[in-house]
């Protein structure tokens, strides 16, 4: 297979592979991301903070997931989902069964989950498991992508790209898969942490909140530098994130705000307002079109509501809005939240 051939595709569904070492979740790396992502609730920084809330150490920000993520999906990518010259984030979940704190050592699990055309267009979805050392999977990341084809690509981009990779890495290849052998999940119990569901998180009580309620509206400022620093946390390293002429030989306006980085805003948005990251059990994110950071920068608008509200489990589902110059940038994004 090498070129997009969606039936080809579909035959590899379910092709799973284990990240080859675990990944050690670092103080200094989550402080890095939460800088990253522009989060700076005391949780993510300062142990006391999160022991006041009931970890054991630094918490995670929800969003820190798409980093292990990113490094274990290269294989899939290269080798696996092949025939496209480049692809196109589109929407990502993700399901916090309970919180990662500083000091996990985690495995993780790649699998090729879903193949769909929709109006012409392959949409690929990838899953990521995140297990800790006690058996117990903590985390669960959705990733869907649009392939893009050889005929959407401007053939000028691939000589500018390759000028611009760091050394090790090549967004454009096309992954050689003549000894291809599908390997599945082999079975074993699956146990899901219940940390998540059943801690009393930091959160306003249920019952002073209600449905209709509205989050207070915060502005974020991001600078092309803000797009640097973030491409190198979290290992993003595709040049239309910092380099204008790429850009715009892929046909877009400027640079873009990595769609990750936007949802990463989004989450820190959310827990400012609740007073606990970890109270969040689901965040799911639909973008609808990217941010266009200029040699000015780009401000960046964010909205909420709580749309819905549970009893028996005295939780909510906030829906967020954001806007940067006029444009909505996430279609459709929905956070689970428990309450006191």
């Amino acid at each position: 297979m090498t070129a997009a051939d969606t039936s080809a595709l579909e035959a590899r569904v379910g092709h799973y592979y284990q990240m080859d070492n675990t990944y050690l979740v670092g103080r200094e790396k989550l402080r890095e991301y939460a800088r990253a992502v522009q989060d700076y609730h005391p949780a993510h920084w300062e142990v006391a903070a999160a022991a006041e809330l009931g970890y054991s150490d630094l918490v995670a920000p929800l969003t820190f997931t798409s980093t292990p993520g990113m490094t274990c999906n290269r294989r899939m990518f290269e080798q696996i989902v092949v025939g496209y010259e480049t692809y196109l984030q589109t929407e990502e979940v993700f399901e916090q069964h309970r919180p990662i704190v500083a000091g996990d050592e985690l495995t993780i699990d790649v699998e090729l989950t879903s193949v769909r055309r929709i109006a012409g267009r392959d949409l690929i979805t990838v899953t990521n498991t995140f297990t800790d050392t006690a058996g117990e999977r903590v985390h669960t990341l959705h990733t869907t992508v649009v392939g893009v084809t050889a005929e959407d690509v401007d053939p000028k981009i691939k000589e500018s790209v390759a000028k611009a990779m760091m050394h090790d890495v090549d967004i454009l290849a096309i992954g050689a898969d003549e000894e291809y052998h599908k390997t599945v999940r082999p079975p074993r119990e699956v146990r899901i942490a219940q940390e998540g569901m059943t801690r009393t998180p930091g959160t306003p009580s249920f019952d002073d909140v209600k449905v209709g309620d509205e989050l207070p509206v915060q502005h974020t400022r991001l600078s092309r530098g803000d797009l640097v620093n973030y491409a190198g946390v979290a290992g993003d390293a595709n040049p239309i994130h910092w380099d204008e002429t790429i850009a715009k030989l892929a046909g877009l306006p400027d640079v873009i705000a990595h769609g990750m980085l936007t949802m990463g805003l989004g989450a820190g948005y959310v827990s400012k307002w609740s007073g606990d990251p970890g109270a969040v059990t689901r965040y799911a994110v639909r973008l609808s079109a990217p941010a266009i950071v200029s040699a000015e920068g780009a401000d960046i608008e964010f909205s909420g509501r709580i749309k819905s509200l549970d009893p028996e489990t005295r939780s909510g589902v906030i829906m967020v809005a954001a806007k940067s110059a006029g444009k909505k940038i996430f279609g459709l994004a929905t956070l689970n939240v428990r309450f006191r």
